[in-house]
């Protein structure tokens, strides 16, 4: 098994609540260099981790909204990876496993999950259609609208060194 300081292209696994993925110290662990990031990787959850944590953006709006959310991503080249997003209190933060307290959870299979990040399918499309299932406080998700406006803009952040195979 890889150290934790050092880079690792491995899944990320379904963590639980006891064995959260510990996010980088320093933005410039994740944002340094050109390698490439396997989408939903250990190290991609990482980035993003970072990212999120280094959002004055995020943590603006999260002194006005409270959400957690869970994605849950199934029938990937690795098996199922579970992430969340936490926002509240005046900070946001991203890692792996489920968020606690989940307020709302999202569940969605490795292709669905590809088309959306990719662009090729829209998220809005998926809902409707049943591709991306919807579990929880539906209310308190669109009243959470600005926290994705924001997400969406950390998430391009490392989009572009992402390799999504």
């Amino acid at each position: 098994m890889a150290n934790s300081d050092e880079p690792t292209d491995e899944p990320a696994p379904d963590v639980d609540a006891d064995h959260p993925a510990d996010p980088p110290t320093e933005r410039s662990e994740v944002t340094d260099g050109d390698d490439d990031i396997r989408y939903l990787s250990l190290d991609w959850i990482r980035a993003l981790s970072a990212e999120v944590a280094a959002s004055e953006q995020l943590a603006d709006i999260a002194d006005h909204h409270t959400i957690g959310v869970t994605q849950v991503v199934t029938d990937g080249p690795e098996g199922d990876v579970t992430y969340h997003l936490d926002v509240r209190n005046g900070t946001a933060s991203f890692g792996a496993g489920p968020a606690d307290p989940e307020d709302v959870k999202m569940q969605q299979s490795w292709d669905t999950a590809i088309s959306v990040a990719t662009g090729s399918l829209n998220a809005q499309e998926a809902f409707i259609n049943g591709h991306i299932l919807l579990f929880g406080d539906q209310q308190k998700l669109l009243e959470a609208q600005p926290v994705f406006g924001a997400l969406d803009s950390v998430f391009a952040t490392v989009r572009d060194r992402t390799r999504y195979e």
